[in-house]
């Protein structure tokens, strides 16, 4: 007998409380979690795969509940979360507390909330009799740039008997999402020549260099926010450019030996980043060849860091309609800023829709926390979910 949503969701507040007690930051592995993910499906006798990086320090975890059939549900969430460094929390980061209505930690609503409830349906879709699969397609380093979940999407496209849909688990207060930008980032590095800063002919500064190729995305930044289009369902609307860190020099008198600069580019549907970015490589190329005829160790160095495509909303999205029919959704249709996995499953060809529970705008802050409201409303998802695909 499937248990009843509150109990589901009772089960994933536990479950929660030990996601959370993993420090998967994205810096470090996330094995730990991973096994005991892993040990915990075990118990169900429900067999699971990892899909690990190049060197197996971290790994994405796949499991399919069910029959091996096409037309499956795949359940796919982040295990990694971003740093607490710095940041004034109030508790243990690492340790679930609940307060007020709220469960507070590092990765609660972003996203191990939506890993939690996954598994706490597990048990209840395990001792089901399927009419098709759900597969738990859990990633890496999504934090950083969505680095692990590709190989993960290319065992699923290959291996496994075709799902019909993908729900990515992002946090959406458990509302239907059926876009979201996509992103690129970028690490500039200008090398120059030191020398005394007053001696500016027998050195090259690299800060100096650096904040022309700067002033170069701010201006492209400034006509993307002009020439968005205003028909865009996005907020903000057009494409959007930043630069994120820059680090450079070693003392106010000495010429910078290297100055290093990261940005991002976030684009809508449809907008090619690298075209957008073509004479900003064409303007580094040339500081190179520059450079380089005043010190042969100086130069420009430009590493793409990642290329998160985006994600369009599906016209009559089969993902959409069924996250909408579990979530009790009939709102708007609704696209987000950040960007998420859903591009790369949809890249991939599978219909896709972004819901979770919890609210974005806790995700990456001091004192995350997911509203125990939403658990609830994710277990009635779950408790749905079963009972949909339950013959």
């Amino acid at each position: 007998m499937a248990s009843s949503s509150e109990a589901l969701s009772d089960r994933a507040i536990d479950l929660l409380a030990k996601l959370v007690s993993f420090d998967t930051t994205s810096r470090l592995s996330n094995l730990a979690l991973i096994e005991w993910v892993e040990d915990y499906l075990a118990q169900l006798n429900v067999p699971s795969r990892r899909v690990p990086n190049v060197d197996g320090t971290k790994s994405n975890l796949l499991a399919t509940i069910g029959p091996a059939v096409e037309g499956g549900v795949v359940l796919s969430g982040h295990t990694d979360v971003v740093p607490v460094d710095g940041q004034p929390w109030s508790t243990d980061p690492f340790v679930l507390t609940q307060r007020d209505g709220r469960l507070y930690g590092r990765g609660t609503c972003d996203m191990k909330g939506f890993l939690a409830l996954a598994l706490a349906a597990a048990p209840d879709l395990a001792a089901a009799t399927l009419s098709k699969p759900v597969h738990l397609a859990f990633s890496y380093d999504e934090e950083v740039g969505c680095l692990g979940a590709p190989d993960m999407i290319a065992v699923i496209a290959r291996d496994l008997p075709r799902p019909a849909l993908v729900v990515v688990g992002e946090p959406t207060d458990m509302v239907a999402v059926s876009g979201h930008k996509g992103i690129a980032s970028f690490r500039v590095t200008v090398s120059g020549r030191e020398a005394h800063s007053s001696l500016t002919h027998l050195g090259v500064s690299a800060n100096m260099a650096a904040i022309k190729l700067m002033a170069g995305l701010v201006e492209l930044s400034e006509t993307l926010a002009r020439e968005a289009d205003p028909a865009s369902p996005f907020t903000p609307k057009g494409a959007t450019l930043t630069i994120g860190q820059v680090n450079g020099g070693t003392a106010v008198n000495i010429l910078a030996r290297e100055c290093v600069f990261i940005f991002d580019l976030r684009t809508p549907p449809g907008m090619d980043p690298m075209a957008i970015l073509a004479d900003f490589f064409a303007r580094a190329a040339a500081m190179d060849t520059e450079l380089k005829a005043r010190a042969p160790e100086a130069g420009v160095k430009v590493e793409r860091r990642s290329l998160t495509p985006a994600f369009a909303p599906e016209v009559d999205g089969v993902a959409e309609a069924f996250a909408r029919r579990m979530a009790g959704d009939n709102g708007p249709g609704r696209v987000v800023p950040y960007a998420a996995e859903a591009g790369q499953f949809q890249g991939a060809g599978f219909s896709t829709v972004i819901c979770g529970p919890g609210s974005i705008d806790q995700a990456h802050q001091p004192d995350e926390f997911v509203e125990i409201s939403q658990m609830q409303r994710g277990a009635a998802f779950m408790a749905r979910l079963v009972e949909d695909l339950s013959l």
